[in-house]
């Protein structure tokens, strides 16, 4: 075998067969409808587990290679929870993020219990990390597939939730395992209250500082590379010094993440945006690293233990999406997929584990169990997970959908629906702020509405059958902006064929798109106007995420197609 060929390895040498061997298994598994990330998975157990290419040793140096990953990862993901654009689905957010946190840990909690040699600490233990979730393979996978749309909103807003619940609930749980572990440990009920709220405070102010210092640093810079070289310290320096203060890196990075995306919402090109060209080589040796560091003992070692563990969290996942989905009243796509794609557990998971297992505090036989558990349960939802997030991905619609489309300037956050007014000032006016606040903007509102209603006053807008697409001009800008309402029941306006208003498409535009908007203008007549079945769809949509899929399905190619085709 190599390692035996090579007895000491050099560093770059076994970076580039990482590497090598990342993007080969990579597009191999992508050949046969995988995701790549399952396919360098494998590819380094059999580097790793199977084969003993390298030795332990020789893995273990590329520590903060994989630390360096999984910061940059979790920046990215920080970045999906920009508020604005979250406004409208903060309910089901935050819904789903509760559910998680009493459902999965419940389930597993009451399922290790029932083992008759397992103590409740270790129970607690496992049932809290129970409810972590792999951003970095959730990520990777959404970015290869080029998945886009409510789902995946909902999804990645969802992991980053989610793991923060994970490490709070964890925090608890290893303050009380600890105090019933160890006599010696003073441990007040308020000590076990304030544990989690500690962890979270010390992440955000770190994560925060470092993120408004970047923001204040590259103020007034303009040079890619300075950019470049300061997103990159950034980055280091808050990971590295989160893991030298005994703060999670991975929540810290995330505060990162969230502060540039909302003080920086258009200034993408600092942070973890300026490594897009090497994501896809960062992504094949992190994800071969995480396989090398599987290990198909503990399967066995984990015994019945870790395939009720397994099988509750996935239970807990799935029960608790589709119950919080279902309260938030989103579609039947995202109701009956979204627990799916939550599966893949991985860094954290490994990470919490290892507070537990490598302090004395702890009896042996307790750490000996918990090792055991999270690594065999790990390593079954690194291998099964990904595939069920690509599932989950393609039977919501968001798969392949990041692609430019004719009307893809109408998110659901531009989208207001129950819409009531009593004149077409009225109606344009809530319009015009939606349009303004979501987009960011920064024209005047008011000068929005007086031209929407100096085009109003040429001649109405409605274009029949319950559409009205009315108009105002930009001074400035690229790119054409809207903002949509609905009303069910009809907007009782003067039109010309009579009939309510039902939907409302109100588009602003700038000097060079003035002659794009009225292909535009066809596409929502030709959907509304040709297609009986949408037009009932959209004009009793109950929800923004509803109409969003409604227009962004495959079945709406017919008029919102994609324009690459």
């Amino acid at each position: 075998m190599l390692a035996t060929l090579i007895t000491q390895p050099e560093p770059l040498l076994v970076l580039a067969l990482l590497l090598v061997a990342g993007a080969v298994s990579g597009a191999l598994a992508r050949r046969v409808g995988l995701p790549s990330v399952t396919g360098q998975i494998l590819a380094g157990i059999c580097i790793g587990p199977v084969f003993h290419v390298f030795s332990h040793e020789t893995v273990s140096g590329f520590a903060p290679v994989i630390d360096f990953a999984l910061g940059l990862m979790a920046v990215a993901v920080g970045s999906y929870l920009q508020l604005a654009r979250l406004k409208s689905a903060w309910r089901r957010l935050w819904i789903l993020m509760a559910a998680e946190a009493l459902i999965t840990p419940a389930l597993v909690f009451a399922g290790v219990m029932l083992f008759p040699d397992v103590r409740w600490e270790t129970a607690l233990i496992l049932a809290t990390i129970a409810v972590s979730t792999a951003p970095a393979t959730i990520l990777s996978i959404v970015k290869e597939t080029r998945s886009k749309g409510v789902f995946v909103k909902t999804l990645v807003a969802a992991v980053a939730l989610n793991n923060i619940a994970c490490i709070a609930l964890f925090e608890f749980a290893h303050t009380a395992a600890l105090r019933a572990a160890d006599p010696n440990t003073v441990a007040s009920t308020l000590t076990l209250i304030l544990a989690p709220l500690e962890e979270l405070f010390y992440a955000v102010m770190l994560g925060g500082g470092i993120g408004v210092l970047l923001v204040v640093a590259t103020r007034h810079i303009v040079r890619t590379d300075r950019v470049t070289t300061l997103s990159l310290m950034t980055i280091l320096l808050t990971a590295g010094l989160a893991d030298q203060l005994g703060i999670s890196s991975l929540l810290a990075c995330l505060v990162l993440g969230v502060v540039l995306a909302n003080l920086t919402p258009d200034k993408e090109e600092i942070g973890h945006s300026v490594f897009e060209n090497f994501e896809t080589a960062i992504f094949a040796v992190f994800f071969t690293l995480a396989g090398m560091e599987l290990d198909f003992a503990y399967l066995a070692g984990g015994g019945a233990l870790a395939a009720v563990v397994f099988a509750l969290r996935g239970a807990g996942k799935l029960i608790a999406a589709r119950f919080a989905m279902g309260m938030a009243s989103t579609t039947e796509r995202v109701r009956q997929n979204l627990g799916l794609a939550l599966l893949p557990q991985a860094g954290l998971a490994v990470g919490l584990m290892l507070l537990v297992t490598e302090d004395d505090r702890f009896p042996e036989p307790m750490r000996a169990v918990i090792l055991a558990t999270v690594l065999a349960v790990v390593t079954l939802n690194e291998i099964v997970g990904p595939i069920c997030t690509r599932i989950a991905l393609a039977r919501s619609g968001d798969l392949g959908a990041d692609r430019a489309r004719l009307i893809d300037f109408i998110h659901e956050e531009h989208i207001i629906t129950d819409m009531q007014a009593e004149t077409v000032e009225e109606a344009l006016g809530q319009l015009a702020d939606v349009l303004v606040s979501a987009n960011d903007l920064q024209a005047d509102r008011n000068e929005i509405l007086a031209s929407a209603m100096e085009r109003e006053g040429r001649g109405s807008t409605c274009l029949g059958d319950g559409l009205a697409v009315p108009q105002a001009d930009l001074e400035e800008g690229d790119s054409i902006v809207g903002a949509l309402g609905i009303s069910s029941e009809g907007l009782q306006f003067d039109t010309p064929d009579g009939m309510p208003v039902h939907c409302m498409v109100l588009i602003a535009t700038p000097p060079s798109q003035r002659d794009h908007r009225l292909e535009v203008m066809a596409a929502f007549a030709r959907a509304i106007l040709s297609d009986r079945g949408i037009e009932l769809q959209l004009y009793h949509a109950h929800t923004a995420a509803h109409a969003y899929e409604i227009l962004h399905h495959e079945e709406s190619e017919d008029f919102n197609h994609f324009l690459e085709d």
